[in-house]
């Protein structure tokens, strides 16, 4: 496995193995500039890296979105060229959360290709954890919509239960948000006809998503920022 600093390690093979994908599928969308190319290593051989992996998690969102291949060339060309792996994997959030709740049953074999990597037994147990993934007999009930956020999580570098407390800071405060934001949409069309206002609810949630995590980026940055540059011994309340 390699992260956003490491060489490009992955085989065509190995990363449509990965994807879920054929390596058929990988080059098509490379000829069509959807995928950069990738870094040539001994003998010619193309390596590919964790920011392919999550290119090709992005465009699988998109195409589940109903968006067409023109449609994702326009979304993928108006995206910076050198996004991370995990700005990817921010983008794929957002488009996944325009969508309704999509939890599927599958097996141990058909998770771990939708994780895209391995899972041991104890990544499942906190994945359960999470909220991400419930077992029953011999199968899985996932959240595809949280799945690839719950994987990212098991290389976070926190506790278990700093993760969950996090969790519970961002499901109060968001939900506060949705409420207030509720309030004010809903005083905007109380006097509409219903057909309006499922056509503004439709155009208003991806902005507003969007939005909100915009805001989120940047004051989380300002705040690490004033963190890290904080003489050591002093405090946030001081």
């Amino acid at each position: 496995m390699t992260t956003d600093t490491e060489e490009p390690t992955l085989t065509i093979d190995e990363l449509a193995a990965q994807a879920g994908v054929t390596v058929r599928t990988v080059r098509f969308y490379g000829t069509k500039g959807l995928l950069p190319p990738p870094v040539l290593g001994p003998r010619r051989v193309g390596h590919y890296g964790r920011e392919h992996l999550a290119r090709l998690a992005l465009i699988e969102e998109l195409q589940h979105q109903g968006m067409t291949l023109a449609g994702i060339e326009r979304y993928l060309s108006r995206l910076p060229p050198d996004l991370s792996a995990r700005d990817l994997a921010v983008h794929r959030a957002v488009v996944a959360s325009w969508a309704p709740d999509a939890v599927e049953t599958v097996t141990r074999e058909e998770l771990e290709r939708r994780a895209g990597r391995p899972l041991g037994d104890e990544d499942v147990e906190r994945l359960v954890a999470m909220g991400v993934v419930r077992p029953g007999d011999d199968e899985y009930e996932a959240d595809l919509g949280l799945l690839r956020l719950g994987v990212g999580l098991l290389d976070v570098p926190l506790s278990q239960e700093a993760i969950f407390a996090a969790r519970k800071v961002l499901l109060e405060h968001s939900r506060a948000a949705a409420r207030e934001l509720s309030r004010l949409f809903r005083g905007e069309v109380a006097e509409r006809d219903a057909r309006d206002v499922r056509s503004l609810s439709a155009h208003m949630h991806p902005l507003v998503v969007q939005a909100l995590l915009t805001a989120f980026q940047r004051s989380l940055k300002e705040e690490l920022g004033e963190w890290l540059t904080r003489p050591s011994g002093t405090s946030g309340s001081d």
